[in-house]
């Protein structure tokens, strides 16, 4: 159910940018941002978990129809295995942007400019997800939990401005991850 809901909700974005028929609303970009889906443990470079696995592929079901035209991860394997489904699905390979320091939202932030239009997933960290919405231009959205993986954030952003729709996707509370990114 929440996946029909969500892939609606970023049809729906999406179509709201291109109906309008202006030269605005031709160059608009949706940027979909995540967090990756679970990990199996606290290591460094950890692999999803069976739940993160699930929720990946729930991902991939939630935006393969949404149009998107590029994905963007870090280099660490939770990220890249987040959007493997969906990049598998749709046949776009992702970018990697490294995270290293406190330039990785201005530099995901870069690197969406560079891309649009169009609809860009960016698969980010708890800790870098807040940071490359506000790099974009969206609010701030305070930060995201530990345990929480189901997040998804569409920005809509345009000459008008930004606009943020905030939603989840795939199975409710699937698990409690351990802590950390």
């Amino acid at each position: 159910m929440r996946t029909v809901l969500l892939r609606r909700l970023v049809l729906a974005a999406a179509f709201s940018l291109f109906a309008a028929g202006s030269a605005l609303a031709q160059a608009g970009t949706t940027v979909i941002i995540v967090r990756h889906a679970e990990k199996v443990d606290d290591s460094a470079d950890p692999l999803l978990s069976d739940a993160g696995i699930v929720r990946a592929h729930a991902l991939a079901d939630a935006l393969s129809d949404a149009g998107v035209s590029a994905i963007v991860t870090t280099q660490y394997q939770r990220t890249q295995h987040t959007a493997a489904p969906l990049g598998e699905r749709i046949g776009i390979e992702p970018i990697v942007v490294t995270a290293s320091g406190g330039g990785h939202a201005a530099e995901v932030a870069a690197r969406v400019r560079q891309l649009a239009p169009g609809t860009i997933v960016v698969v980010g960290h708890s800790n870098t997800v807040p940071a490359i919405i506000r790099a974009l231009g969206g609010p701030d959205v305070g930060e995201i939990p530990d345990p929480a993986y189901d997040h998804l954030f569409v920005l809509t952003l345009s000459e008008a401005g930004v606009q943020l729709i905030r939603t989840r996707y795939g199975a409710a509370g699937a698990s409690q991850a351990p802590a950390g990114r």
